[in-house]
Protein backbone atom coordinates (compact mmCIF):
# COMPACT_ATOMS: atom_id res chain seq x y z
CA UNK A 1 0.00 0.00 0.00
CA UNK A 2 1.60 3.36 -0.96
CA UNK A 3 0.54 6.57 0.49
CA UNK A 4 1.37 10.09 -1.63
CA UNK A 5 0.74 12.83 0.35
CA UNK A 6 1.35 16.05 -2.20
CA UNK A 7 1.23 19.62 -1.85
CA UNK A 8 2.31 19.95 1.95
CA UNK A 9 4.95 21.51 3.71
CA UNK A 10 7.69 18.99 5.71
CA UNK A 11 8.50 20.37 8.96
CA UNK A 12 11.29 18.66 10.57
CA UNK A 13 13.47 19.43 14.12
CA UNK A 14 15.71 20.64 11.57
CA UNK A 15 14.14 22.90 8.59
CA UNK A 16 10.41 23.37 6.96
CA UNK A 17 10.37 23.03 3.24
CA UNK A 18 7.74 22.27 0.32
CA UNK A 19 7.32 18.82 -0.60
CA UNK A 20 5.66 15.64 -1.92
CA UNK A 21 6.00 12.39 0.74
CA UNK A 22 5.55 9.22 -0.70
CA UNK A 23 5.35 5.97 1.69
CA UNK A 24 5.25 2.24 0.53
CA UNK A 25 4.04 -0.46 3.28
CA UNK A 26 5.36 1.25 6.41
CA UNK A 27 8.19 3.28 5.23
CA UNK A 28 8.77 6.55 3.69
CA UNK A 29 10.21 5.93 0.51
CA UNK A 30 10.43 9.22 -1.63
CA UNK A 31 10.89 13.36 -0.43
CA UNK A 32 10.68 15.28 -3.29
CA UNK A 33 8.77 18.07 -5.35
CA UNK A 34 5.90 16.88 -8.05
CA UNK A 35 6.42 12.90 -7.28
CA UNK A 36 4.56 10.33 -9.29
CA UNK A 37 1.82 8.14 -7.50
CA UNK A 38 2.43 4.50 -8.09
CA UNK A 39 -0.16 2.77 -9.19
CA UNK A 40 -3.29 2.15 -6.56
CA UNK A 41 -1.64 4.45 -4.38
CA UNK A 42 -3.85 6.67 -2.35
CA UNK A 43 -3.38 10.23 -2.72
CA UNK A 44 -3.32 12.89 0.33
CA UNK A 45 -4.25 17.08 -0.40
CA UNK A 46 -1.98 18.42 2.02
CA UNK A 47 -2.60 22.05 0.82
CA UNK A 48 -1.70 24.89 3.32
CA UNK A 49 -0.70 22.18 5.61
CA UNK A 50 2.02 21.06 7.34
CA UNK A 51 3.77 17.22 7.29
CA UNK A 52 5.41 16.46 10.91
CA UNK A 53 6.95 13.51 11.97
CA UNK A 54 4.10 11.75 14.20
CA UNK A 55 4.57 12.16 18.02
CA UNK A 56 6.45 10.44 20.87
CA UNK A 57 5.30 10.25 23.87
CA UNK A 58 7.66 9.38 26.70
CA UNK A 59 6.18 9.17 29.53
CA UNK A 60 2.79 6.98 29.54
CA UNK A 61 0.86 4.78 31.87
CA UNK A 62 -2.05 2.66 30.16
CA UNK A 63 -3.68 0.00 32.61
CA UNK A 64 -1.49 0.40 35.08
CA UNK A 65 -2.50 -0.84 38.79
CA UNK A 66 -1.41 1.94 41.11
CA UNK A 67 -2.37 2.34 44.51
CA UNK A 68 -4.96 -0.17 44.87
CA UNK A 69 -6.93 0.33 41.66
CA UNK A 70 -5.62 0.36 37.87
CA UNK A 71 -6.02 3.17 35.48
CA UNK A 72 -8.74 3.29 33.49
CA UNK A 73 -7.07 3.82 29.60
CA UNK A 74 -5.80 0.47 28.35
CA UNK A 75 -3.46 0.06 25.49
CA UNK A 76 -5.69 0.37 22.66
CA UNK A 77 -7.85 2.83 23.94
CA UNK A 78 -4.85 4.59 25.15
CA UNK A 79 -3.19 4.90 21.61
CA UNK A 80 -6.01 5.28 19.89
CA UNK A 81 -6.56 8.89 21.59
CA UNK A 82 -3.23 9.35 20.79
CA UNK A 83 -3.19 8.94 17.34
CA UNK A 84 -6.07 11.54 17.21
CA UNK A 85 -3.97 13.99 18.79
CA UNK A 86 -1.04 13.40 16.25
CA UNK A 87 0.86 10.96 18.84
CA UNK A 88 2.08 7.40 17.06
CA UNK A 89 4.14 6.38 19.61
CA UNK A 90 4.44 6.09 23.49
CA UNK A 91 6.85 4.76 25.67
CA UNK A 92 5.32 3.18 29.18
CA UNK A 93 6.49 2.03 32.27
CA UNK A 94 6.73 -1.82 33.40
CA UNK A 95 6.93 -1.26 37.22
CA UNK A 96 7.52 -4.44 39.12
CA UNK A 97 6.60 -4.50 42.75
CA UNK A 98 9.05 -4.89 45.22
CA UNK A 99 10.58 -8.06 45.11
CA UNK A 100 8.85 -9.14 42.21
CA UNK A 101 10.81 -10.60 39.59
CA UNK A 102 11.52 -8.10 36.79
CA UNK A 103 11.51 -10.37 33.87
CA UNK A 104 7.74 -11.40 35.33
CA UNK A 105 6.88 -8.36 35.15
CA UNK A 106 8.10 -7.45 31.77
CA UNK A 107 6.05 -10.37 30.40
CA UNK A 108 2.81 -9.59 32.11
CA UNK A 109 3.21 -5.70 30.70
CA UNK A 110 4.26 -7.05 27.37
CA UNK A 111 0.74 -8.87 27.31
CA UNK A 112 -1.15 -6.28 28.09
CA UNK A 113 0.38 -3.68 25.34
CA UNK A 114 -0.30 -6.81 22.60
CA UNK A 115 -3.55 -5.00 22.17
CA UNK A 116 -2.04 -1.46 21.42
CA UNK A 117 -2.98 0.21 17.80
CA UNK A 118 0.20 2.27 17.98
CA UNK A 119 4.03 1.64 17.85
CA UNK A 120 4.67 1.36 21.73
CA UNK A 121 8.12 0.49 24.26
CA UNK A 122 8.91 0.09 27.60
CA UNK A 123 11.34 2.18 30.53
CA UNK A 124 11.41 -0.46 32.89
CA UNK A 125 11.18 0.61 36.70
CA UNK A 126 13.87 -0.94 39.30
CA UNK A 127 12.26 -0.85 42.64
CA UNK A 128 14.36 -2.88 44.94
CA UNK A 129 17.63 -4.70 44.29
CA UNK A 130 19.84 -7.72 44.83
CA UNK A 131 21.47 -9.98 41.95
CA UNK A 132 18.26 -10.98 40.41
CA UNK A 133 17.60 -7.47 39.27
CA UNK A 134 21.28 -7.07 37.92
CA UNK A 135 21.15 -10.19 36.57
CA UNK A 136 17.60 -9.25 34.48
CA UNK A 137 18.77 -5.48 33.33
CA UNK A 138 21.38 -7.27 31.42
CA UNK A 139 18.63 -9.73 29.93
CA UNK A 140 16.79 -6.84 29.19
CA UNK A 141 19.42 -4.61 27.52
CA UNK A 142 20.79 -7.69 25.38
CA UNK A 143 17.44 -9.74 24.29
CA UNK A 144 14.37 -7.44 24.88
CA UNK A 145 15.67 -4.02 22.87
CA UNK A 146 15.13 -1.85 26.74
CA UNK A 147 17.55 1.07 27.08
CA UNK A 148 16.47 2.88 30.12
CA UNK A 149 15.51 1.80 33.50
CA UNK A 150 13.02 4.06 36.03
CA UNK A 151 13.42 4.93 39.59
CA UNK A 152 10.90 6.39 41.85
CA UNK A 153 12.42 8.21 44.49
CA UNK A 154 8.94 8.94 45.65
CA UNK A 155 6.36 6.38 47.13
CA UNK A 156 7.91 5.32 50.23
CA UNK A 157 6.64 2.15 51.63
CA UNK A 158 5.84 1.02 47.89
CA UNK A 159 7.93 1.48 45.16
CA UNK A 160 10.87 3.96 46.34
CA UNK A 161 13.79 3.60 44.72
CA UNK A 162 16.46 4.49 48.17
CA UNK A 163 20.06 5.57 47.59
CA UNK A 164 21.32 2.06 47.43
CA UNK A 165 18.64 1.02 44.75
CA UNK A 166 20.04 4.44 42.54
CA UNK A 167 23.95 3.55 43.54
CA UNK A 168 23.69 0.19 42.15
CA UNK A 169 21.20 0.42 39.35
CA UNK A 170 23.19 3.43 37.80
CA UNK A 171 26.41 1.71 38.53
CA UNK A 172 24.38 -1.03 36.17
CA UNK A 173 23.23 0.93 33.55
CA UNK A 174 26.52 2.10 32.98
CA UNK A 175 28.23 -1.02 32.38
CA UNK A 176 25.38 -1.96 29.64
CA UNK A 177 24.83 1.34 27.86
CA UNK A 178 21.52 2.11 29.23
CA UNK A 179 20.04 5.38 30.26
CA UNK A 180 18.65 6.29 33.94
CA UNK A 181 15.40 7.98 34.15
CA UNK A 182 14.21 9.29 37.72
CA UNK A 183 10.44 10.65 39.62
CA UNK A 184 12.70 13.24 41.49
CA UNK A 185 10.56 13.23 44.61
CA UNK A 186 11.98 13.22 48.37
CA UNK A 187 9.71 10.21 49.21
CA UNK A 188 10.87 10.30 52.93
CA UNK A 189 9.81 14.13 52.98
CA UNK A 190 6.84 13.97 51.41
CA UNK A 191 5.81 10.82 53.57
CA UNK A 192 6.73 13.42 56.60
CA UNK A 193 4.92 16.11 55.45
CA UNK A 194 1.69 13.88 54.61
CA UNK A 195 1.34 12.54 58.11
CA UNK A 196 1.89 16.29 59.30
CA UNK A 197 -1.02 17.86 57.41
CA UNK A 198 -3.41 15.29 58.04
CA UNK A 199 -2.66 16.06 61.54
CA UNK A 200 -3.71 19.18 61.24
CA UNK A 201 -7.05 18.12 59.96
CA UNK A 202 -6.60 18.85 56.13
CA UNK A 203 -7.48 15.82 54.37
CA UNK A 204 -8.85 17.63 50.92
CA UNK A 205 -7.08 17.59 47.86
CA UNK A 206 -6.02 20.83 48.74
CA UNK A 207 -3.16 18.67 51.07
CA UNK A 208 -1.58 17.43 47.72
CA UNK A 209 0.51 19.94 46.59
CA UNK A 210 0.98 20.95 50.49
CA UNK A 211 2.85 17.44 51.12
CA UNK A 212 4.92 17.93 47.89
CA UNK A 213 6.30 21.67 48.13
CA UNK A 214 8.75 22.50 44.99
CA UNK A 215 11.52 21.71 47.21
CA UNK A 216 11.24 18.43 47.86
CA UNK A 217 11.45 17.74 43.67
CA UNK A 218 14.58 20.25 43.78
CA UNK A 219 16.62 18.45 46.20
CA UNK A 220 15.51 14.72 44.89
CA UNK A 221 16.94 15.93 41.29
CA UNK A 222 20.27 17.20 42.99
CA UNK A 223 20.38 14.34 44.70
CA UNK A 224 19.98 12.28 41.21
CA UNK A 225 22.16 14.42 39.27
CA UNK A 226 24.97 14.15 42.09
CA UNK A 227 24.61 10.38 42.12
CA UNK A 228 24.67 10.10 38.38
CA UNK A 229 27.66 12.68 38.03
CA UNK A 230 30.04 10.69 40.48
CA UNK A 231 29.26 7.09 39.02
CA UNK A 232 29.71 8.46 35.30
CA UNK A 233 26.12 7.75 33.98
CA UNK A 234 23.65 10.11 31.91
CA UNK A 235 20.14 10.62 33.45
CA UNK A 236 16.78 11.56 32.62
CA UNK A 237 14.34 13.58 35.23
CA UNK A 238 10.39 12.94 34.27
CA UNK A 239 8.26 15.53 34.66
CA UNK A 240 10.18 18.64 36.36
CA UNK A 241 7.29 20.56 37.39
CA UNK A 242 9.00 23.53 38.99
CA UNK A 243 11.81 26.40 39.11
CA UNK A 244 13.60 23.91 41.78
CA UNK A 245 14.49 21.37 39.23
CA UNK A 246 14.94 22.73 36.33
CA UNK A 247 17.62 24.80 38.46
CA UNK A 248 19.35 21.58 39.47
CA UNK A 249 19.40 20.65 35.52
CA UNK A 250 20.18 23.57 34.31
CA UNK A 251 23.68 23.92 36.80
CA UNK A 252 24.39 20.28 36.07
CA UNK A 253 24.10 20.95 31.82
CA UNK A 254 26.11 23.81 32.16
CA UNK A 255 29.10 21.83 33.86
CA UNK A 256 28.86 19.67 31.06
CA UNK A 257 27.09 16.39 32.92
CA UNK A 258 24.72 14.72 30.35
CA UNK A 259 21.38 15.20 31.94
CA UNK A 260 17.81 15.78 30.20
CA UNK A 261 14.63 17.38 31.19
CA UNK A 262 11.02 16.14 30.85
CA UNK A 263 8.30 18.72 31.20
CA UNK A 264 4.42 17.82 31.10
CA UNK A 265 2.39 19.79 28.97
CA UNK A 266 0.11 20.03 32.27
CA UNK A 267 2.90 21.55 34.12
CA UNK A 268 3.06 23.60 31.35
CA UNK A 269 -0.45 25.05 31.06
CA UNK A 270 -2.36 24.08 34.51
CA UNK A 271 -1.50 25.63 37.77
CA UNK A 272 -1.87 24.79 41.83
CA UNK A 273 -5.12 26.64 41.90
CA UNK A 274 -7.16 23.86 40.68
CA UNK A 275 -6.60 22.27 44.00
CA UNK A 276 -8.42 24.85 45.88
CA UNK A 277 -11.88 24.49 43.66
CA UNK A 278 -15.09 24.11 45.97
CA UNK A 279 -15.87 20.63 43.66
CA UNK A 280 -14.43 18.09 45.20
CA UNK A 281 -14.24 15.50 42.64
CA UNK A 282 -13.09 18.53 40.31
CA UNK A 283 -9.93 19.60 42.69
CA UNK A 284 -9.22 15.59 42.91
CA UNK A 285 -9.27 15.34 39.48
CA UNK A 286 -5.91 17.00 39.49
CA UNK A 287 -4.04 14.71 41.78
CA UNK A 288 -0.73 13.71 40.20
CA UNK A 289 2.94 13.42 41.48
CA UNK A 290 4.32 16.46 40.95
CA UNK A 291 1.69 18.39 41.67
CA UNK A 292 0.63 21.24 39.49
CA UNK A 293 2.69 24.57 40.56
CA UNK A 294 2.08 28.29 41.11
CA UNK A 295 1.71 30.32 38.29
CA UNK A 296 5.32 31.56 38.52
CA UNK A 297 6.82 28.07 38.02
CA UNK A 298 5.24 27.67 34.59
CA UNK A 299 6.68 30.42 33.49
CA UNK A 300 10.18 29.25 34.56
CA UNK A 301 9.10 25.61 32.58
CA UNK A 302 8.62 27.76 28.93
CA UNK A 303 11.87 29.42 29.46
CA UNK A 304 13.73 26.48 30.25
CA UNK A 305 11.83 24.57 27.07
CA UNK A 306 13.17 27.57 25.32
CA UNK A 307 16.43 28.02 26.18
CA UNK A 308 17.25 23.72 25.75
CA UNK A 309 17.43 22.84 28.97
CA UNK A 310 14.53 20.86 28.99
CA UNK A 311 14.31 18.34 25.72
CA UNK A 312 10.96 16.69 25.87
CA UNK A 313 7.46 16.69 26.02
CA UNK A 314 5.35 14.57 27.92
CA UNK A 315 2.13 13.95 29.45
CA UNK A 316 2.00 11.06 32.27
CA UNK A 317 -1.05 10.05 30.63
CA UNK A 318 -2.38 7.98 34.04
CA UNK A 319 -5.91 8.25 34.06
CA UNK A 320 -8.61 7.29 37.06
CA UNK A 321 -12.52 7.61 37.07
CA UNK A 322 -14.06 10.16 39.61
CA UNK A 323 -15.19 6.82 41.21
CA UNK A 324 -11.42 5.82 41.87
CA UNK A 325 -10.72 9.29 42.90
CA UNK A 326 -12.83 8.70 45.63
CA UNK A 327 -11.02 6.26 46.95
CA UNK A 328 -9.34 8.99 48.92
CA UNK A 329 -12.15 10.99 49.70
CA UNK A 330 -10.87 11.15 53.63
CA UNK A 331 -7.57 11.13 52.56
CA UNK A 332 -5.81 13.03 50.14
CA UNK A 333 -2.75 10.56 50.27
CA UNK A 334 -5.74 7.65 48.99
CA UNK A 335 -6.77 9.55 46.14
CA UNK A 336 -4.81 7.42 42.99
CA UNK A 337 -1.87 10.02 41.70
CA UNK A 338 -2.79 10.58 37.47
CA UNK A 339 -4.34 12.72 34.74
CA UNK A 340 -4.63 12.46 30.88
CA UNK A 341 -3.43 14.30 28.01
CA UNK A 342 -1.87 11.49 25.29
CA UNK A 343 -4.63 13.03 23.03
CA UNK A 344 -4.08 16.80 23.88
CA UNK A 345 -0.10 17.32 24.50
CA UNK A 346 0.78 18.28 20.94
CA UNK A 347 -2.50 20.48 20.40
CA UNK A 348 -2.46 22.42 23.48
CA UNK A 349 1.59 22.70 22.57
CA UNK A 350 1.21 24.16 19.43
CA UNK A 351 -1.67 26.78 20.39
CA UNK A 352 0.20 27.95 23.30
CA UNK A 353 3.95 27.47 21.79
CA UNK A 354 4.09 28.08 18.19
CA UNK A 355 1.17 30.45 18.21
CA UNK A 356 2.12 32.38 20.63
CA UNK A 357 5.70 32.61 19.63
CA UNK A 358 7.44 30.64 22.76
CA UNK A 359 8.69 27.82 19.66
CA UNK A 360 9.16 27.93 16.24
CA UNK A 361 7.33 25.07 14.59
CA UNK A 362 11.02 22.95 14.52
CA UNK A 363 11.62 23.69 18.18
CA UNK A 364 7.87 21.57 18.11
CA UNK A 365 8.87 18.78 16.10
CA UNK A 366 12.05 18.94 18.53
CA UNK A 367 9.95 19.00 21.85
CA UNK A 368 7.37 16.81 20.97
CA UNK A 369 8.92 13.38 18.91
CA UNK A 370 12.75 14.48 17.31
CA UNK A 371 14.28 15.14 20.72
CA UNK A 372 12.67 11.72 22.26
CA UNK A 373 13.63 9.82 19.67
CA UNK A 374 17.18 10.86 19.80
CA UNK A 375 17.52 10.28 23.68
CA UNK A 376 16.18 6.68 23.62
CA UNK A 377 18.00 5.73 20.34
CA UNK A 378 15.18 5.02 18.16
CA UNK A 379 16.28 8.16 15.62
CA UNK A 380 16.08 8.40 12.73
CA UNK A 381 13.81 5.45 12.48
CA UNK A 382 11.33 7.46 14.64
CA UNK A 383 10.91 11.65 15.25
CA UNK A 384 12.13 12.44 11.43
CA UNK A 385 10.39 12.85 7.81
CA UNK A 386 13.42 11.00 6.05
CA UNK A 387 13.69 8.79 3.44
CA UNK A 388 13.70 4.70 4.97
CA UNK A 389 12.11 6.07 8.21
CA UNK A 390 8.83 4.37 9.66
CA UNK A 391 5.38 6.00 8.06
CA UNK A 392 4.32 7.77 11.21
CA UNK A 393 3.23 11.21 9.90
CA UNK A 394 0.63 13.58 11.55
CA UNK A 395 -0.57 15.97 8.65
CA UNK A 396 -1.58 19.22 10.59
CA UNK A 397 -3.65 22.01 9.88
CA UNK A 398 -2.38 25.13 11.22
CA UNK A 399 -5.65 27.16 10.85
CA UNK A 400 -8.16 24.59 12.19
CA UNK A 401 -10.07 24.86 15.61
CA UNK A 402 -10.97 22.39 18.17
CA UNK A 403 -12.52 23.23 21.77
CA UNK A 404 -11.05 20.42 24.37
CA UNK A 405 -13.92 18.52 26.25
CA UNK A 406 -14.08 15.19 28.22
CA UNK A 407 -17.78 15.02 26.15
CA UNK A 408 -15.37 14.81 23.03
CA UNK A 409 -12.63 13.22 23.40
CA UNK A 410 -11.53 10.12 22.95
CA UNK A 411 -9.53 9.15 26.30
CA UNK A 412 -10.83 6.80 28.44
CA UNK A 413 -11.79 8.91 31.23
CA UNK A 414 -14.23 11.42 32.55
CA UNK A 415 -12.10 14.44 32.64
CA UNK A 416 -10.42 16.61 31.37
CA UNK A 417 -7.71 18.87 32.35
CA UNK A 418 -7.81 21.16 29.17
CA UNK A 419 -11.29 21.17 29.65
CA UNK A 420 -12.84 24.40 27.33
CA UNK A 421 -9.62 24.76 26.45
CA UNK A 422 -10.09 25.83 22.55
CA UNK A 423 -7.01 25.25 20.51
CA UNK A 424 -6.11 27.18 17.14
CA UNK A 425 -4.11 24.19 15.01
CA UNK A 426 -4.70 20.67 15.19
CA UNK A 427 -3.61 17.22 13.74
CA UNK A 428 -6.50 16.44 10.90
CA UNK A 429 -4.70 13.14 9.67
CA UNK A 430 -2.33 10.64 11.12
CA UNK A 431 -0.76 8.06 9.21
CA UNK A 432 1.35 5.00 11.34
CA UNK A 433 2.85 1.86 9.54
CA UNK A 434 2.18 3.53 6.24
CA UNK A 435 -1.54 3.62 7.02
CA UNK A 436 -4.56 6.14 7.41
CA UNK A 437 -5.56 5.78 10.88
CA UNK A 438 -7.57 8.56 11.59
CA UNK A 439 -8.76 11.81 8.88
CA UNK A 440 -11.20 14.05 9.75
CA UNK A 441 -13.05 12.63 13.10
CA UNK A 442 -13.15 9.03 11.66
CA UNK A 443 -10.73 6.32 13.60
CA UNK A 444 -9.79 3.79 11.57
CA UNK A 445 -7.44 2.22 14.13
CA UNK A 446 -7.05 -1.34 14.73
CA UNK A 447 -6.28 -3.13 18.04
CA UNK A 448 -2.83 -5.11 18.39
CA UNK A 449 -1.55 -3.17 14.80
CA UNK A 450 1.30 -1.54 17.25
CA UNK A 451 4.56 -3.30 17.20
CA UNK A 452 7.27 -3.55 19.98
CA UNK A 453 9.99 -1.02 19.38
CA UNK A 454 13.25 -2.27 20.51
CA UNK A 455 15.70 0.65 21.22
CA UNK A 456 19.54 -0.14 21.34
CA UNK A 457 21.82 0.48 24.21
CA UNK A 458 24.74 2.79 23.74
CA UNK A 459 27.76 0.70 24.15
CA UNK A 460 30.58 2.75 22.19
CA UNK A 461 29.50 5.61 24.46
CA UNK A 462 29.24 4.04 27.70
CA UNK A 463 32.66 2.57 26.63
CA UNK A 464 34.20 5.55 26.91
CA UNK A 465 32.53 6.51 30.27
CA UNK A 466 33.50 3.40 31.94
CA UNK A 467 36.96 4.25 30.75
CA UNK A 468 36.77 7.23 32.55
CA UNK A 469 35.63 5.89 35.35
CA UNK A 470 37.76 3.27 36.14
CA UNK A 471 40.62 6.34 35.53
CA UNK A 472 38.79 8.45 38.17
CA UNK A 473 38.46 5.31 40.88
CA UNK A 474 40.58 5.72 43.58
CA UNK A 475 43.60 3.49 43.88
CA UNK A 476 44.47 1.33 47.65
CA UNK A 477 47.76 2.85 48.80
CA UNK A 478 50.03 0.30 51.11
CA UNK A 479 51.09 2.80 53.95
CA UNK A 480 53.33 0.43 55.20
Amino acid sequence: MAILIRGGTVVTADHSFRADVLTQDDKIVAIGESLDAPGGAEIIDAGGAYVLPGGIDPHTHMELPFMGTVASEDFYSGTTAGMVGGTTMIIDFVIPSPKQDVMEAYRTWRGWAEKAAGDYSFHVAITWWDETVKEAMGTLTRDHGVNSFKHFMAYKGAIMADDEVLVNSFTRARELGAICTVHAENGELVFHLQQEILKHGITGPEGHPLSRPPEVEGEAANRAIRVAQVLDVPLYIVHNSCRESLQAITRARNEGQRVFGEVLAGHLLVNDEVYRHPDWDHAAAHVMSPPFRPKEHQEELWRGLQAGMLQTTATDHCCFCAPQKRMGHNNFTQIPNGTGGVEDRMHVLWHHGVNSGRLTMNEFVAITSTNAAKIFNIYPRKGSITIGADADIAIWDPEKERTISKDTHHQNVDFNIFEGMTVRGINTITISQGKVVYQDGDIRTEKGAGRYVDRPTFPSYYQALNRQHEAKTPVAVDRM
